[in-house]
C-alpha cells in the first residue's frame, strides 16, 4: 500500500513505508519534499513521544504554517518515528 500526504494541489509525499501511530502516518523523511518543508520554531510535547520540531508547508504557491512534525529524538516507547515526517492542518494523507 502506497500513502500520499498532499496539500493546495501538490503531493508533498508518497510512502510505502509509513508508520502508523495515533492515526497519524509517519513518512520516512526520504520520502518527503523537501523544497515542501520551511523551518519553524515551534514544538510541542507529547508525554510518552518526547519534543515534536514543527515545519511549515509550501505547496501550490501557498504556505500552512507548521502543518508537519517530527521528533528527532523520540522517547524510546516512539522510537520507531524516528526520523519520520507526519502532518495535519488540511495536508490531505490517504492511501493508493
Amino acid at each position: 500500500m502506497t500513502v500520499v500526504a498532499s496539500w493546495n494541489g501538490e503531493e508533498i509525499a508518497r510512502s510505502d513505508d509509513t508508520v502508523v501511530v495515533e492515526g497519524n502516518h509517519y513518512f520516512p523523511a526520504s520520502d518527503v519534499a523537501r523544497s515542501a518543508l520551511v523551518p519553524s520554531e515551534r514544538t510541542s510535547v507529547c508525554p510518552w513521544k518526547g519534543t515534536a520540531q514543527y515545519h511549515s508547508v509550501n505547496a501550490g504557491g501557498a504556505i500552512n504554517p507548521d502543518a508537519a512534525w517530527y521528533y528527532p529524538d523520540p522517547k524510546e516507547a516512539a522510537a520507531e518515528i524516528k526520523d519520520r515526517i507526519a502532518f495535519w492542518k488540511g495536508v490531505e494523507v490517504h492511501e493508493e
